[in-house]
């Protein structure tokens, strides 16, 4: 019987069970997660070689004229190391670990969870997954906040494949704005990427012109009616507040608009 317990937990059944459960659900890049992983041993004993947490999220890929989605690991937390868990045995091990910079923020269908996988030889992984709400990171929700005061709303938020910029990771998460007040009829979207650092945060604006007259219709055409623009916010300019953020973007958004 004791091998026959063996073979069905090599397979899951009868095997050692994983919960993770967080101290919170809702976090921004840069908080610290904690929780505890709970494990309850099954019908055999069972040698577990490690227990690691991954953070995961996808982004989409053109390919082909199709968009594919991928899965990606942000980073990969090692829990604890070698345990022996005896039949029916519960254990509680706590775990800390820092969300990085570049984790994306829930909006719109992206998503980011955490796998908990229990690395057990010659046996099925029993693994939990646990999603979390990412806020953005405060320095962006300051640059959101101004954004929103000139007009703008967001209209999509992507995660897509853009190696040569994703910096950690192969994607970068796009926020596309559809501009109102006095913006409207003179653009036809504001893209923005964020990438948060210690001391405060680069944004990537996408100034998106509407086609004006035969030169506009074929400067659009050929994608030349778009204006990329690199702007860094340091942390006391933050601290000044979305009035003051705001004007900045607005000159900037005004030289483009042009």
């Amino acid at each position: 019987m004791a091998f026959f317990n063996r073979v069905l937990a090599s397979i899951g059944i009868g095997s050692a069970k994983v919960d993770t459960r967080l101290e919170r659900s809702g976090y921004s890049p840069g908080d610290e997660v904690r929780g505890v992983v709970y494990i309850r041993g099954g019908n055999v004993e069972q040698q577990i070689d490690g227990i690691y947490i991954h953070l995961l999220t996808q982004y989409t890929r053109e390919k082909d004229d199709r968009k594919i989605t991928y899965t990606e690991a942000l980073a990969k937390f090692m829990v604890t190391g070698s345990t022996q868990v005896q039949p029916g045995q519960e254990l509680e091990i706590p775990f800390a670990f820092d969300l990085p910079l570049y984790t994306p923020a829930t909006f719109d269908r992206v998503r980011v969870w955490v796998k908990t996988g229990l690395d057990i030889a010659n046996a099925a992984d029993p693994g939990d997954e646990d999603y979390l709400e990412i806020l953005p990171h405060p320095a962006a929700g300051v640059v959101l906040e101004a954004i929103e005061s000139l007009g703008f709303r967001i209209h999509r938020v992507e995660n897509e494949y853009a190696p040569r910029m994703g910096r950690g990771v192969p994607f970068v998460q796009e926020f596309e704005f559809l501009p109102g007040g006095n913006y409207y009829g003179r653009l036809d979207e504001l893209e923005a990427v964020f990438f948060p650092m210690n001391d405060g945060i680069e944004v990537l604006l996408e100034v998106d012109r509407r086609a004006r007259g035969f030169m506009g219709f074929l400067e659009e055409a050929m994608d030349a009616d778009e204006r990329r623009q690199l702007v860094r916010f340091s942390r006391s300019e933050l601290e000044r507040g979305s009035g003051y953020v705001g004007n900045r973007l607005a000159e900037l958004i005004n030289y483009h608009a042009r």
